[in-house]
């Protein structure tokens, strides 16, 4: 019966993600994730099991918190903690390891006063104590300077690699020794006042990023680009964002309460912005330090604004002024876009809850094993894949009130309301199975040669827990998942490496770091068979690693 199967989806959307998977219960504490870590500047080796294939040669490169105190000041938040950058070398079936903080401003001015002087996501760096009265109420109207602890992921920019997080600063590093190069602010090269950590990278070597601007004429969504590196040109050792650009300004649509985005989307031909319904509060931003309040206090889940997808020719940089709508939806990371006989797939981690981002608190995360833990795991948002599908081709003669997808076997839809406007919904991207793993974050693909065009598998890890407690395959085109889940393993978002003599999409590897909080120095980098989803070996590492964020593979490391 179509009626009954269409209330019944009706009915299934309406439901959030987090009521849709199974209620956690008796999960064991994830605390000893949180612990502020130890670097190992110089290369250790590792104890193999089973087998590293000989032909993946480079580094493994993760990024993530790894410091959460100095003296006695402590952070609130685990997007807080000073960057501990990884390095899992492979050369010929065997594994060295190291480790070294990023020695930004940040954790030089905090490491010589020992104590927490520069402001975080969710910290206030508070007045020096051995100022008088009046100098510490001044310095709360300083302008707060934005933080170089650049602790999200590691990125490319003409060849060189940076560690980046969302502010305006990045930090040229060394992909080999880890050794922290010069500060790089963005807004010496254009006009903005900060980037996200989640770049991408087209075929002929340019790279693609967004950011703000904010002035007396409103608050802009800007899009980057920064051109290939020149072969004829003599490298030297330093940044270089010569040529950089911003291709397009997209005016926010409530200029007092901007929408905040971690990433974006990106095909051959078009980037797409998710102005989302996560506000920021331009007004507490302005005051916050004055207010005493961190950064993610101006932050707010406000449904009532929907979500618009703005369109951009990424080489014109011409924004359609069709407005794609949708309903209220969080979203940090994308999966993949790509272009199909005049629509634009657009696939995504979605969720129905905008609030998650100031629930990851040190102190929620640091609970003990019991219900308050158990109660914090089933109030967060879980997100789960979504298609969307914009039509490309709308103007005044398309028909009002008629869906326009006309893929096959796609279940998303399109309707154009009016002459400006076209209102989407999505299809879920998975079946009931996912939700017995908590939903999925972290998505990855085979980026070299699928990015922007169609594809058919991505990575990510699966949250039945607080943190990561499995890796899952995921085949787009049946739903269908592989599976890699063991008790008490916590692994890191999985990054796909093609075997040299590729033939198929799923000819390779997926690396993961995994963490093992029951045992105390125990970590291992895994390596899965990404066609079979089953383990060819792992390098275990002596040391306590905290829990990471971002990674990618340097095959010339």
């Amino acid at each position: 019966n179509p009626t009954s199967l269409c209330s019944g989806l009706f009915k299934i959307l309406l439901v959030p993600s987090r009521e849709r998977c199974p209620q956690a219960s008796g999960l064991e504490s994830v605390a000893p994730l949180l612990h502020s870590g130890e670097e190992t500047p110089d290369p250790i080796p590792t104890t193999t099991r089973g087998t590293i294939p000989a032909w993946i040669n480079g580094s493994f490169l993760r990024n993530g918190p790894g410091k959460f105190e100095f003296g006695e000041d402590r952070y609130n938040h685990w997007f807080d903690g000073m960057a501990l950058m990884h390095r899992f070398h492979i050369c010929e079936g065997s594994v060295t390891y190291s480790s070294r903080f990023l020695r930004s401003d940040s954790y030089n001015l905090n490491s010589e006063r020992n104590r927490i002087v520069v402001s975080e996501f969710g910290t206030v760096a508070m007045p020096d104590p051995c100022k008088n009265f009046f100098a510490r109420f001044l310095s709360r109207f300083q302008i707060p300077q934005p933080t170089d602890n650049a602790n999200v992921n590691f990125v490319k920019y003409k060849g060189d690699y940076y560690v980046s997080t969302e502010t305006n600063f990045m930090r040229r590093v060394d992909p080999q020794t880890l050794e922290t190069k010069e500060k790089v602010d963005w807004s010496q090269y254009v006009a903005v006042n900060s980037a996200t950590a989640h770049p991408h990278y087209d075929r002929e070597g340019a790279t693609y990023n967004m950011g703000n601007s904010y002035g007396r004429d409103g608050f802009f969504y800007t899009i980057i680009r920064i051109p290939p590196a020149e072969e004829a040109a003599a490298k030297e050792d330093s940044a270089d964002l010569s040529g950089a650009e911003v291709i397009c300004s997209i005016p926010a649509a409530e200029s007092r309460k901007p929408s905040y985005y971690h990433s974006f989307v990106m095909s051959e031909n078009y980037i797409v912005f998710v102005e989302q319904p996560i506000k920021l509060n331009v007004l507490k931003f302005m005051l916050y330090k004055i207010m005493g309040e961190s950064f993610q206090k101006i932050l707010s889940w406000e449904p009532q604004y929907g979500t618009v997808f703005h369109l951009v020719d990424r080489h014109t940089g011409q924004e359609s002024k069709v407005k794609y709508r949708t309903a209220p939806m969080f979203t940090l990371h994308q999966i993949n876009a790509y272009e199909d006989n005049g629509f634009l797939v657009m696939d995504m981690c979605c969720g129905d809850d905008g609030d998650v981002i100031g629930e990851f608190t040190l102190e929620n995360l640091r609970r003990e094993s019991g219900d308050d833990l158990d109660k914090f795991e089933n109030s967060l948002c879980r997100n789960l894949p979504r298609r969307y599908v914009l039509p490309l081709n709308v103007d005044e003669q398309t028909p009002l009130d008629q869906n326009l997808v006309t893929l096959p076997n796609c279940k998303a839809t399109a309707k154009r309301t009016n002459s400006g406007e076209v209102y989407m919904t999505h299809e879920e991207l998975h079946n009931d199975e996912l939700l017995q793993y908590g939903g999925l974050e972290f998505p990855q693909i085979n980026y070299d040669k699928y990015n922007g065009r169609p594809y058919r598998y991505f990575y990510a890890c699966g949250f039945g827990h607080v943190f990561a407690d499995s890796l899952l395959k995921m085949d787009v085109h049946t739903k269908e998942l592989k599976v890699w889940r063991y008790p008490g393993l916590f692994p890191s978002e999985p990054v796909f490496v093609a075997s040299p003599d590729a033939a198929e999409e799923d000819d390779g590897v997926v690396l993961s770091v995994i963490i093992t909080p029951r045992k105390e120095k125990s970590t291992f980098l895994l390596v899965l068979d990404a066609k079979t989803f089953t383990e060819l070996g792992r390098a275990e590492v002596p040391v306590s690693i905290p829990c990471g964020t971002h990674g990618v593979f340097n095959e010339t490391g």
